[in-house]
């Protein structure tokens, strides 16, 4: 008893840092993206990036946040339904918020050239690999959901935490390791990327469906069944806009380029 008062007197203070620190980050991005348009006029930061940026952050905050989170401890429904808006659908309306761009447009020229370096480095180009990026994204579920660490992070709040950083970190990796929104120095061909991620979303396919059979320890049936069917059909609504993003990008940059009109006027 005294073990469950802690652990909820903790989520609250929790609660406080992380709402607080949702609303440094839309802050800090619209100051900033208004500020970058302020200097360069004839550029201004579009504005549909500013919505991705918010929408992308609610989505991430009510999945960690207020009573959908709280509902997520006792329904494994609830829970799915946080996933897919923290691990899936944030992160991508995030990367389609082109934050680096905006950072690398705001920040002085040294700093950007730091920055830059950074994303060549042999660390970030790792982790940007899309079959490290699956792995990290596809195979962390699979541990949370086959092992007892679901059960466990519902009593230990740190874990908790952790356990949603990694899903929301693990699912932005894999967003931008496929579609490419910002800079990326270490780019992969589109059949390269496209079969990774194929191969990846068969993975999440194929787990949910084993949470349909085999409920996570802790879940009933009636819950993973409801929660596996969450997971296969909303993941598979989401993973259509990746696709379509992917394939749109990849017309674009392979479609036949007009050769320059010759004027035939005298």
């Amino acid at each position: 008893m005294n073990n469950n008062h802690d652990y909820h007197s903790n989520g609250l203070l929790f609660d406080l840092i992380i709402a607080i620190l949702f609303i440094v980050m839309l802050v800090i991005y619209i100051g900033t993206a208004i500020a970058s348009s302020n200097r360069n006029r004839l550029r201004k930061w579009p504005l549909h990036r500013y919505v991705f940026w918010v929408i992308g952050l609610l989505c991430a905050a009510v999945s960690v946040v207020g009573p959908l989170a709280n509902h997520a401890h006792v329904d494994f429904k609830a829970h799915m339904i946080g996933h897919l808006l923290l691990g899936m659908l944030a992160p991508l309306l995030l990367a389609l918020a082109a934050p680096m761009t905006l950072l690398l447009r705001t920040l002085k020229v040294p700093a950007a050239r730091r920055l830059s370096r950074l994303l060549k480095s042999y660390p970030v180009r790792i982790l940007n690999h899309p079959i490290i990026a699956s792995i990290l994204n596809i195979g962390g579920l699979w541990i949370l959901y086959t092992t007892d660490l679901y059960i466990l992070m519902q009593q230990n709040i740190f874990l908790h935490l952790v356990v949603h950083l990694h899903v929301f970190l693990a699912g932005y990796l894999f967003t931008v390791s496929m579609i490419y929104i910002d800079p990326i120095p270490h780019r992969f061909s589109f059949i390269y990327r496209s079969v990774v991620l194929v191969i990846a979303l068969a993975g999440h396919s194929i787990l949910s469906k084993h949470i349909y059979a085999e409920p996570p320890n802790g879940v009933s049936t009636a819950q993973a069944e409801s929660g596996g069917m969450l997971m296969y059909y909303g993941g598979d609504a989401i993973d259509i806009i990746l696709i379509t993003i992917l394939c749109l990008q990849w017309f674009r940059a392979t479609r036949p380029r007009p050769p320059l009109a010759m004027s035939t006027r005298v």
